[in-house]
Formats: structure tokens, sequence, C-alpha cells
């Protein structure tokens, strides 16, 4: 390994450090400075941008955005508020296959920070622990990006893996199950962290002294009114994400359009770019969403924050590993040959730096595909990549923490050891060697 590649590798850790310092869309903004230090000052050539997977994420945001504006988001919460509310004993178990759900549907999670209140709610009033669904929900939510068929991360994925023969059908068939089977392992260990509320001391020391209202096992909240249109939008939204599944699943019903002297399918990454940003307008039209409010809304502004991150991580990364492309696989071919499960750990700690699924799945995949390790594995250790959780400086723990009024959800003292680190481990170990498994075994 060169002195050369040392210093470039340097170049790219300084820079996602510097990014990750100010949050948001600085990461992808000091991933380009990233690329032009290694453009001109060791002469890299910058790869060409991931401008597929970024068309992807800002066709499914302006859809997501519009649901957002005519208040079909705020629909989907009531509808999540109904089931948690339902099961006031099981929440453990319930909200996080709710989070899990909401976020699969929407691609986003976003849909997981109106959910917050109510969990703990819904928990402190029936006694349970807010801790214990509050975690793991918050892990749950971050896992469905890995399976969600319109997600960024998934993006990233479609256009990879695609030319290798594994469509959306395909991911989908390994990452759905073994996230799935992830969070539900995680909630059933959860239910077991921590003292119950009445036994723990510190809880019963803040309710005694008033700092925290006491639990109202019968208390009912009234619902908000919503926008004419919400129910409509959140239909017409999720019925995109039907028909983008469909023509990934059936590709036949996709036109027919020339490619080079024959003819195919329409590609899968534009077929997503019209369904998604068609629904967007049928939206607009039949709920009357203000169109002022679309790109002002959360969705979009995360939305703009993903196309960045991608734009300048993703382009930064591709750019170091073609450049060295040849000392990096020869370094790393036989222990991938060996061992394909430990390129696991690279999507993991990628992930805890980058702060983004899909930037680290654009990053890092072409890496995994040049080493040689086979499709279906690559795609088994997908859920390696919400690795997000193991430093507790993610947006989804930081609201977390603060929803918990009942002290339970908590960042450690000692840094790692908060209270999403049981719950995200076992999720996301579990994942893995589900998504291995079943990789394994269907192809």
């Amino acid at each position: 390994m060169n002195l050369s590649l040392l210093l470039q590798f340097a170049v790219v850790l300084g820079a996602i450090a510097i990014g990750a310092r100010f949050g948001g869309v600085a990461l992808g903004l000091w991933g380009a400075v990233g690329v032009v230090v290694l453009a001109v000052v060791f002469g890299v050539p910058p790869t060409s941008p991931p401008i597929d997977v970024m068309l992807i994420i800002i066709a499914v945001v302006m859809a997501a955005s519009v649901m957002e504006a005519a208040g079909g988001i705020d629909y989907l919460v009531s509808v999540a508020e109904r089931i948690i509310r339902r099961y006031p004993k099981r929440i453990t178990l319930v909200a996080p296959l709710v989070a899990y759900a909401f976020t699969f549907g929407a691609g986003t999670g976003h849909v997981f920070y109106p959910l917050l209140p109510i969990i703990y709610e819904v928990a402190h009033d029936s006694g349970v622990r807010p801790e214990r669904p509050i975690s793991v929900s918050s892990i749950a939510s971050q896992q469905a990006i890995t399976a969600s068929p319109v997600s960024a991360a998934m993006a990233a994925m479609i256009v990879l893996f695609t030319p290798l023969g594994f469509g959306l059908p395909q991911i989908m068939m390994i990452a759905v199950p073994a996230t799935l089977m992830g969070v539900i392992v995680a909630s059933l260990v959860q239910t077991r962290v921590g003292k119950d509320l009445k036994d723990d001391p510190e809880y019963q020391a803040r309710l005694a002294a008033g700092e925290i209202p006491p639990p109202t096992p019968h208390h009912v909240k009234a619902e908000q009114p919503l926008q004419p249109g919400a129910k409509l939008s959140a239909m017409l939204f999720l019925l995109g994400v039907v028909l983008v599944v469909i023509a990934g699943a059936f590709p036949q019903l996709r036109p027919v359009v020339p490619v080079g002297n024959t003819t195919a399918p329409l590609p899968m990454p534009l077929t997503i770019q019209l369904i998604m940003l068609s629904v967007g307008a049928i939206m607009l039209w039949l709920t009357k969403a203000p169109v002022a409010e679309v790109p002002r809304t959360k969705v979009a502004q995360a939305g703009l924050t993903a196309v960045i991150g991608i734009f300048g991580l993703a382009w930064l990364g591709d750019s170091f590993i073609k450049a060295n492309e040849a000392v990096i696989v020869g370094a790393l071919g036989s222990m991938a040959t060996a061992y394909p499960w430990t390129f696991a750990f690279g999507l993991f700690f990628a992930s805890v730096l980058l702060f983004s699924q899909a930037a680290t799945t654009r990053a890092l995949m072409p890496l995994g595909i040049s080493l040689g390790i086979p499709a279906a594995s690559l795609i088994g250790m997908w859920p390696a990549v919400n690795g997000y959780f193991f430093l507790p400086t993610y947006g989804t723990q930081i609201a977390a923490v603060n929803f918990d009024q009942s002290g339970t959800t908590r960042f450690g003292k000692y840094i790692l050891n908060h209270s999403f680190m049981i719950p995200g481990v076992i999720a996301t170990v579990t994942a893995v060697l589900v998504g291995l498994l079943i990789g394994n075994l269907l192809f």
C-alpha cells in the first residue's frame, strides 16, 4: 500500500469528518471538496456523479412532499396512533412494526418523528418502560429504509444491481424478510430491557418530585382535524409505491424502448422517476394541495439533504475507489473471497461515519461488486448500512431522548452505552445473518 493511497484515504476521511461536524448538507458539500483535493493534488480523475440515484430520490421526495403538503402524512400518523393505542400493553412489539411499516411505505424515516410522543404517552400511561418501545421503534424506522421500494438507499441498490440481474423484486425478497426479522428479534429482546417503571427508583423519584406528570391510563387524545385531501393523497402515494413494485416484478408491463440495436423494457430507474413524478402531479391536481408549500415541507428538506449527501460523498468515495481499484481489490480480494461476510463490517462502520444508508450504499457497494462478492451476499449484508445508531448523534435518537419525559431513554455516560445500542446491534446482526441465509438459499 503506497503513500499516495494513504494520503488520498486521509483526504476522504478528513472530508467526512469535517462534514459530519457541521451535519446536514455539509456532508455532501465537503465530499465535493474532497473530490477537488483528490483531482488537483493527486491527479485522481473524478468519476461521473450518481445522476440516476439522485433523480430517483428527487422524484420520490417530490411525491412524498406533495403528500405532506396535502396532509397525507398527518393521516398516516393518525392511523398509526389508532393501531398503537389499540394494544397498549404490547407496545414494545406493536410500535416498532408500525414504525417499520410507515417508513417502508413512505420511503423516509421522517414519518417516525410524529410517532414518538404517541409511543411515549401510550407506554407511560400503560406502565411500560418507555425506553423499550421508543428505542427499538427508532431502530425499526431506519431498518425499513433498507427494504422500502422507494427509499433513497433502494434507488442506489437498483442502479448498481440491476445490471447484475438483481432488480427490485430480488432485492426486496432478501431485504424485506431480513430487516423484518431483525426488528422482531430486537423487539422481543427489548421487552426485557431495564426495570419496569414501578421498580425504577430514578423514575419514581422524578415522579414523586413532580418533575413529570403521573400516568393517566384512560387518557384519550382528541383527534386533530385533517385536511380535505389528506386520506386521498396518502392512498395515491401508496398506490405509486405498489406500481413501482409491480413494474419491478413484471418487466413485461413496462413500455418497450429502443436500446442500442434492440429493444427492452423501460429501465427501472426511469420507471420509478416517471411513476412517482406522475403520482405527485395527480395528487396536486386532485387534492388541491398548496403548491408553494411543497418545497417547504420537512420531507422536501430531508430529501435535499439526501441528494446533496449522495452527490458529494458518493462521488468522493467512487472517485477514490476507482482510482485505486487495483490496489484495493488486490489487498482485500483474498479476504473477501475467503470470508465475504467481513464486508458487512465495512458497510457498518462506513455508515457510522456517513449517517446515510444511501450514501454508504452508493459509496461502498461498487467496491463489494469489484471484489467479486456474489450479488446475493452483498444484498444480504446490505442492512449493515444501518449503523447510524452506534454513536448517539443521529436525529431520531436525539428526538427520542427528548420526547421521553420519564428519562428512561437516555444517552450513556460512556458514549456507547446508550438506549439504542442493544436493539440496534441485535436488529442489524439478525438482519444481516437472515439476509445472507435467504440470499444463499434463493440465489
